[in-house]
């Protein structure tokens, strides 16, 4: 995975106490287990390659509140992205994760493609939670530590943490990198499935503003084997951005990779 040019650079105190306890961590038995577990929930064990999923969207930026329609796909290894048809015009999201160098990139109703800054593709954009979670489970040098049960957004839950060490750095850089990789994960104690995910994303000019970022899902249905869940809401610094219905999925089509192709 590509590190941002400026991580070597960065002074960042207020983790210096942590560093050393960072590069010797290793997983929990338990929080793996449990990460595991939740994957065989998903998939019951069926490979699943790509999976289309389309319906009914809704935007909220400040004033701006409009519904169309978004369809979201993913192909495993390969990348994910998002398209929304709206009343101000279509706005994508695209992540290409095919090398050790993932790139992505956004655009809007101008249809300008924008550059997705380094230190904002190191955490899954979890619009497909199975894919996130082997995302997780099968990242290098990856952390996954059992936090325990706890209630979140009125919600049973276990919480369990997965960051990832970057042992070709030291000291500070390398728990700000640590920090940068953090995906929070909570799971239903009852069915296993991941009921969120939250981590931080960051001005593309500031990788040490966290700005909170949470995917929740529900409406869990069976999809040839496996559970999708067709609602899915994004919010951002704890509020609302996007809301999303789904009324299709369709698993294993043989979508192509030039569709992730930036």
């Amino acid at each position: 995975m590509r590190l941002p040019r400026f991580a070597s650079l960065v002074v960042f105190a207020l983790f210096a106490p942590f560093a050393s306890a960072q590069q010797t961590a290793t997983s929990s038995t338990q929080a793996l287990t449990l990460l595991q577990s939740s994957l065989g929930a998903l998939t019951s064990g069926r490979s699943i390659t790509d999976i289309t999923l389309s319906g009914s969207a809704r935007r909220i930026a400040g004033s701006d509140d409009e519904t169309g329609t978004g369809t979201v796909k993913a192909l495993a290894g390969t990348g994910t992205r998002i398209d929304l048809i709206l009343p101000s015009g279509i706005r994508s999201e695209l992540r290409n994760t095919s090398s050790a160098s993932p790139v992505g990139s956004w655009s809007g109703p101008d249809t300008v493609w924008h550059p997705i800054s380094n230190h904002n593709l190191l955490n899954d954009p979890g619009w497909f939670p199975a894919f996130a979670l082997s995302s997780l489970l099968s990242a290098p040098n990856a952390v996954i530590t059992y936090v325990g049960p706890e209630t979140h957004n009125g919600q049973s839950v276990i919480h369990v943490i997965s960051s990832q060490q970057f042992p070709a750095l030291s000291g500070n850089g390398a728990t700000l990198m640590q920090h940068l990789s953090q995906t929070d994960i909570f799971l239903d104690p009852n069915t296993n499935l991941p009921v969120a995910l939250a981590f931080n994303i960051h001005p593309d000019n500031n990788a040490l503003l966290d700005i909170p970022v949470e995917i929740r899902f529900s409406d869990y249905r069976p999809v040839n084997g496996a559970q999708i869940p067709f609602h899915v809401q994004k919010f951002l610094n704890n509020s609302l951005m996007l809301d999303l219905q789904f009324q299709t999925a369709t698993l294993n089509s043989g979508l192509s990779a030039s569709l992730f192709s930036l």
